[in-house]
């Protein structure tokens, strides 16, 4: 080896040496940053609802204090109509007065000067055709799986939606969809729940005997799909879903097609 070489691969020794042996307690620090609002609105024909809240640093807890200091209300584009939202006892902005087919509507939310705007056209609504269980053999055990079926206007492409799970009234799990996997005008969406051994089943997957299972769907934009999608992979915020002051959240305003299953593992 030559001289030079080899000096060089020693001095690199003794410092890899050194650097290993040594011990300090790294201490990160986060830019701090203003607390940034989250709106998240929802349009049905049943009603409105809107959520308004700050995001929290990463160094603090959690905060899901709802902010009530704020106007909020959705105009119809399409007739003119403005509704202005009340606050209900959750700390929700509210309103009875649900939406419809074919209509487009603005939420609009004005806090602290700032003024926050997002637009969402109401698609047609989709029909639940059927929603069952059954088992299906795992390497580690049995597990229920459940088909959500519902259907899809053959005559469009590029259809988007939302469905979420809930059990006994509580979020349970939602995923994204589209219809390139739609046959005859039908989407069929298959999600693995709970295993069969519940001792070794996690707390947010098990299903009892006796559970209520509800599956809603909402027809949804492909922006409001490439932002869950983001949203489930947890890499970024997905597309900005508002104009006029910087936040997050979305606003979405869709029929809601709902469908509830008592969940009985020995009938499947």
């Amino acid at each position: 080896m030559d001289k030079k070489i080899y000096k060089l691969a020693a001095v690199m020794a003794l410092v890899l040496t050194f650097l290993c042996g040594c011990e300090k307690e790294l201490d990160f620090k986060y830019n701090d940053i203003d607390p940034i609002p989250v709106i998240e609105g929802s349009l049905t024909q049943h009603g409105a609802e809107v959520s308004l809240t700050l995001t929290t640093p990463m160094d603090e807890p959690m905060r899901r204090e709802r902010l009530t200091d704020a106007e909020v209300s959705i105009l119809d584009l399409t007739t003119g109509e403005e509704i202005m939202l009340t606050i209900d006892a959750e700390g929700f902005y509210v309103s009875p007065q649900g939406g419809l087919e074919g209509h487009t509507y603005r939420l609009i939310v004005k806090r602290g000067g700032e003024l926050y705007t997002s637009d969402c056209e109401m698609r047609p609504a989709v029909e639940i055709t059927g929603m069952e269980f059954s088992w299906i053999k795992m390497p580690y055990d049995y597990v229920a799986v459940l088909q959500v079926s519902f259907t899809d206007n053959p005559a469009t492409v590029n259809d988007c939606y939302w469905m979420r799970l809930y059990r006994n009234g509580a979020a349970y799990q939602w995923a994204e969809l589209n219809d390139i996997h739609a046959s005859g005008g039908v989407i069929d969406k298959v999600v693995m729940t709970t295993r069969r051994d519940l001792e070794e089943e996690d707390e947010a997957d098990r299903l009892e005997k006796g559970d209520v299972v509800t599956a809603t769907i909402v027809p949804v934009s492909r922006a409001m799909h490439d932002y869950l999608e983001a949203l489930a992979v947890g890499n970024s915020n997905g597309p900005r879903m508002f104009t006029g002051g910087f936040c997050l959240g979305y606003f979405l305003a869709a029929p809601i097609a709902e469908r509830t299953l008592i969940f009985d593992p020995d009938s499947f």
